[in-house]
C-alpha cells in the first residue's frame, strides 16, 4: 500500500514500504501533489534497485550548505546576517571546494586550532562553529544529506559573561566628562537599560512627553518584539529639555531633526565609542563599556523593588536565562548582606559566634614545627 497525503500548508506525507518490509513515512515539502508523487516513485525505485536514499550526497559541497544558511537568515529577516556572512567566509576559506560528506570531526578540530592560533576567543570560534552546524542541519532538513553525514562539531568552553556595572558615583564621574550630546544618551541607557542601537535610533514621534513614555515598534528591536517604557520624572525632564534644544536648533538652522539624540548640526548620533572611552579614562574607570549601563539598569530596577517580569519588559529581555546574566551582584551588595545578617542576629537574640582564644606563643610554636 502506498499513498501521498497532505501535511500542513506545504508538506506531503509519503507512505510506502521498502523491499525489506520496513514502512517509510517521510514528509517532504513540494508545491503540488504531482511533484510529491514523482518523489515517491523515485524513492521506491531507488530502494528497489538497492541504491541509497542519499545517492547524490557526494556531489554536495560545503558552499552549497553555507548558501542554505545565508538564505535561511534572509528569509527570516535575522539582524545578525552580517556576522553570519563573515562566518561563512571563514568556513569557505578553510573548507572551500570540499565535498560535505568528506568533512570529518578531525577536520573540524583542525579548523578550530587554526582559528584559535589567529588570536580569536573561544566565544568567537563558537559562533563560526554554530554556523557550520546550522549548515549541516539545514542540509539534512532539505534531504541533501543524512544524519550519518554530519560530523561531530563541538562547542568550546567560553569565558564567563562580563559582569561590569556602575555604582552611582562612578557613573556620575563618567557623565561629567561626556560631550553634551552624549550625556542624555547615557542617562537614558542608565535608567531603562536599552541597547545602544535602540537608543540611537529613537525619533521624536516615538516619544510622548506629555504622558512620559517611549514606544519601540515590533521589528525594530533585537528580538523583533515591540515594547513601551515609562520615564522617571528626572529622565522625563531631561528629555523635555532635549526636545526644547532640538526645536531651537531646527528654528535657527532651518532644518527638521527627527532624531531624539543628535549632534549640533542635527545629524543622528551614529556611535559613542571614542567619546565614551575617553570619558571613562578621565573618570578613572577605563575598563567600563557602554553596555555596562544595561546591566546597571537591571540591577537598579530590582533594588528599587521592580518585579522581574516588569524589568524584563522595560529592558527588552526575552528569556530569563539572559536576564539573569545581567542580574549581577556587586561587592557592596555582599557587604550589605553581611550587615543584614548581623542585624538579624542582634534583633533575634541569636548567640554571638565565639572562637577559642589562641595566644601568640601557640601560633609561634606551630610555625616552628
Amino acid at each position: 500500500m502506498r499513498s501521498v497525503r497532505r501535511r500542513g500548508p506545504t508538506g506531503w506525507l509519503l507512505d510506502y514500504y521498502a523491499p525489506n518490509g520496513h514502512r517509510q513515512r517521510p514528509t517532504i515539502r513540494v508545491a503540488t501533489r504531482a511533484e510529491a508523487e514523482r518523489e515517491l516513485k523515485r524513492r521506491e525505485g531507488e530502494l528497489a534497485r538497492g541504491q541509497p536514499l542519499f545517492a547524490s550526497a557526494d556531489k554536495v559541497k560545503l558552499e552549497d550548505l553555507t548558501k542554505l544558511v545565508v538564505r535561511d537568515y534572509q528569509i527570516n529577516g535575522k539582524r545578525s546576517i552580517g556576522k553570519t556572512q563573515k562566518s561563512v567566509e571563514r568556513l569557505i576559506d578553510f573548507f572551500g571546494g570540499r565535498r560535505a560528506v568528506t568533512i570529518t570531526a578531525a577536520d573540524v578540530s583542525s579548523y578550530i586550532e587554526k582559528r584559535l592560533r589567529t588570536g580569536l576567543s573561544n566565544a568567537s570560534v563558537n559562533r563560526e562553529l554554530a554556523c557550520l552546524k546550522r549548515a549541516f542541519h539545514l542540509a539534512v532538513k532539505a534531504k541533501l544529506l543524512s544524519h550519518d553525514h554530519v560530523p561531530d562539531i563541538p562547542a568550546l568552553k567560553e569565558a564567563p559573561p562580563r559582569s561590569g556595572f556602575f555604582e552611582s558615583e562612578a557613573f556620575q564621574a563618567v557623565l561629567g566628562h561626556l560631550p553634551p550630546y552624549i550625556k542624555p544618551i547615557a542617562l537614558f541607557a542608565y535608567e531603562l537599560g536599552w541597547r545602544l542601537r535602540e537608543v540611537l535610533g529613537l525619533q521624536w514621534h516615538q516619544l510622548d512627553l506629555t504622558e512620559g513614555y517611549v514606544r519601540l515598534n515590533p521589528g525594530t528591536t533585537k528580538n523583533d518584539e515591540g515594547r513601551v517604557a515609562y520615564f522617571s520624572p528626572d529622565l522625563l525632564n531631561a528629555l523635555r529639555a532635549q526636545y526644547a534644544r532640538t526645536r531651537e536648533l531646527e528654528h535657527s538652522a532651518g532644518v527638521i531633526i527627527p532624531w531624539v539624540f543628535h549632534r549640533k548640526v542635527g545629524r543622528q548620533v551614529r556611535g559613542v565609542r571614542k567619546a565614551w572611552a575617553l570619558a571613562c579614562q578621565k573618570a578613572g574607570t577605563p575598563d567600563k563599556v557602554f553596555h555596562d549601563l544595561r546591566r546597571t539598569a537591571i540591577r537598579n530596577m530590582l533594588r528599587a523593588g521592580v518585579g522581574e517580569r516588569v524589568a524584563m519588559q522595560v529592558s527588552g529581555h526575552k528569556t530569563r536565562s539572559i536576564f539573569e546574566r545581567y542580574n549581577v551582584v556587586s561587592e557592596a551588595d555582599l557587604k550589605d548582606a553581611a550587615k543584614k545578617i548581623g542585624a538579624h542576629h542582634r534583633l533575634n537574640g541569636n548567640p554571638v559566634i565565639q572562637l577559642p582564644q589562641i595566644d601568640s606563643d601557640q601560633i609561634d610554636g606551630r610555625r616552628d614545627r
